[in-house]
């Protein structure tokens, strides 16, 4: 594998650990599977609109270079010499 592949794919794991972790800190909407398991009991905790703000950018940003990496990845193991 060639130094370019391999520094994408550890790129990869970092974004998908830290998009995971990133998603996972974000604020229940409600209705759903957390209230079910006892989220809804952290509702009285509320985050203010700017650090949830700040925490949408920054998945957006970790979203979106975890995609270019997989596409470039797809895009070298598409056109990488016969071997």
């Amino acid at each position: 594998m060639t130094a370019l592949r391999i520094i994408l794919e550890i790129l990869l794991v970092i974004t998908s650990l830290f998009l995971i972790l990133t998603i996972l800190m974000h604020k229940g909407r409600g209705g759903g599977m957390s209230d079910m398991f006892g989220g809804g009991l952290s509702s009285s905790f509320h985050s203010s609109g700017v650090a949830e703000r700040n925490l949408n950018r920054i998945t957006i940003g970790v979203a979106i270079v975890w995609t270019v990496t997989i596409f470039v990845i797809g895009l070298l193991t598409h056109y990488a010499p016969a071997g």
